[in-house]
């Protein structure tokens, strides 16, 4: 069953039992991917859902900081549900020990010394991560082994 196709089929069971909050997050998900398909003209793959709900996780990230600074845990609250509903989609995330072996390979392969480098490892490193390792980490660890 493909990314699209479940998503599809939690939104039948929030629908059934008559779950709001579930529903409308998963509305929301479903606008997106549509849009997305609409926008490019293209049948999003699972590699396209997932670039989707990466970037939906961020933004939510971004307004439980922001709305937590403003003091507005109504709002945090319901941005960390979404964020919990999101994170379902993702793959099992990468331990730290594999996401070093996945960087020290990356450099390798691309023959990368010093800062200057840095594009080039992340080029190669982000395939292989996608959706399974949070990029900001994953960079300031390429960051830290060129230094």
């Amino acid at each position: 069953m493909s990314l699209k196709e479940r998503i599809t089929e939690d939104m039948k069971v929030a629908m059934r039992a008559r779950d709001a909050a579930r529903l409308s997050a998963i509305r929301m998900l479903q606008a997106a991917i549509k849009q997305k398909e609409v926008d490019e003209r293209i049948v999003a793959d699972d590699a396209a859902v997932l670039g989707i709900v990466e970037k939906l996780i961020k933004q939510r990230k971004d307004s439980i900081e922001q709305f937590a600074k403003a003091g507005r845990t109504d709002l945090v609250d319901k941005e960390t549900a979404e964020l919990d509903l999101l994170s379902q989609y993702l793959p099992a995330q990468m331990s730290d020990a594999e996401l070093a072996a996945a960087i020290d390979t990356a450099i390798a392969e691309s023959g990368a010394a010093g800062p200057q480098g840095m594009g080039k490892v992340m080029a190669a490193l982000r395939p292989r991560i996608a959706g399974r390792a949070d990029m900001g980490k994953a960079s300031a660890l390429v960051k830290q082994r060129l230094a």
